[in-house]
């Protein structure tokens, strides 16, 4: 093989063009954050009421295919390519957040966010690729890399979608959106390089999948960190500003205390999570994750009993910090785990299990803040917390345990 075809030797190119595709596809996602309802009421729905239910359901629905198909995706990638994948995925996200600034109705805008989850999956795929053609003793803070690119598109969508629509409007700013997508659809097709699938390689990844594991107990605690992750982070939602509330005394800084606290740990797992990729890649992916679970246990006990705001805004952040590295080593783990062609299918259920604990942080949160008080929701996500820690300690293969060489 040439060096020209090999993956390897590109890995730090494939790298920069996942993490700027990533973060373009991420931003366009979230960016309708501070508009949406705005969008929702210009398309025609006039109550409050009307105006809040529809824009839950037309943010959630990308997430919710993207959800359901990520499994999928992942699977064909196995089969048919991980740049193959990218491509497809750049592409329709193109396509939909174009289409999207085109809607007539709410039910139009709901049926393109429903398409975009479905079309898109840029930054699971992302992950597929960056941990399968990166040299193994780089994967985790590779993947590190990748994850801040991720979350800087979280932080930065809302952020671009506030200052945006006022200067060329709210359907301008879902076609610059597509636009930019586009570019990265470019930077794919033209700069990626990925190995050619041999006739061999290609038999393999077809009898791929689940029943190929042979010790899937990693594999499920690597599931289990990924979901709990997005739940630890998602489940103060919902009570944030009412907690927020209680601690600042001046009633005209709890929203911008509580924004703050919301950007805290996300910032902090930005800064945080290719160090600890690296610290994993010479320490132990497992000994990163366990103690990366059990330190945001410890961090959500005293987040209990605060007394002011920047003193959660601190802890928040520290939360953030410890929290960083779960992701690039829950990928690390699962490409080490797992069969050649087992690697894309398997990231894909765990990009599924990391939006169901996002979708049940909130309600988890919700539910104990309002039966037990708001207090409760940071020892109960601690207790899980701690038993993630357990159940990864548990599940870590022991000395002399044989891993998988899928490089």
């Amino acid at each position: 093989m040439s060096k020209d075809d090999d993956p390897t030797a590109h890995w730090q190119r494939n790298l920069a063009v996942c993490v700027f595709g990533s973060f373009t596809t991420i931003v366009a996602m979230t960016l309708l954050l501070p508009f949406l309802p705005l969008y929702v009421e210009e398309l025609g729905v006039s109550d409050h009421a009307a105006i809040v239910q529809w824009s839950g359901v037309a943010y959630g629905a990308t997430f919710l295919t993207a959800a359901m198909f990520a499994p999928l995706w992942g699977r064909l990638a196995d089969l048919y390519g991980r740049k193959l994948m990218l491509i497809r995925a750049s592409a329709g996200m193109a396509v939909a957040m174009s289409l999207i600034g085109m809607a007539h109705n709410v039910y139009e805008l709901v049926a393109l966010r429903l398409l975009a989850g479905l079309l898109g999956g840029y930054s699971s795929g992302s992950t597929v690729l960056v941990a399968t053609a990166t040299p193994k003793d780089r994967t985790a803070w590779a993947l590190g890399v990748l994850s801040m690119g991720v979350m800087a598109g979280s932080l930065t969508g809302p952020l671009i979608g506030g200052f945006l629509p006022p200067l060329v409007g709210i359907r301008g700013t879902f076609l610059a959106a597509g636009g930019v997508i586009f570019v990265a659809f470019l930077a794919t097709t033209f700069l990626i390089k990925e190995k050619p699938q041999t006739a061999r390689a290609r038999r393999a990844r077809k009898t791929g999948g689940w029943a190929a594991i042979p010790d899937k107990r990693p594999v499920v605690a690597m599931l289990v960190t990924g979901m709990m992750l997005m739940l630890a982070n998602m489940s103060i939602e919902p009570i944030i500003t009412v907690y927020v509330a209680q601690l600042v005394p001046e009633p005209g800084q709890v929203t911008i205390v509580a924004g703050i606290v919301m950007s805290a740990a996300a910032l902090g797992s930005i800064l945080s999570a290719s160090r600890l990729g690296r610290l994993a890649d010479r320490i132990g992916h497992w000994n990163v994750i366990i103690g990366c679970l059990l330190a945001s246990a410890l961090l959500l006990v005293p987040q209990a009993m605060v007394t002011a705001g920047w003193q959660l805004v601190a802890l928040r952040f520290l939360m953030g910090l410890a929290l960083g590295g779960l992701l690039p080593c829950v990928a690390a783990v699962i490409r080490h785990s797992v069969p050649e062609g087992s690697t894309g299918g398997i990231l894909g259920y765990s990009t599924s299990a990391q939006y169901v604990g996002q979708v049940t942080g909130p309600l988890v949160g919700g539910f104990i803040g309002g039966h037990y008080g708001m207090r409760s929701v940071f020892i109960g996500t601690a207790v899980l917390m701690a038993a993630a820690g357990l159940y990864g300690w548990v599940s870590k293969p022991r000395a002399g345990a044989v891993e998988l060489d899928t490089a």
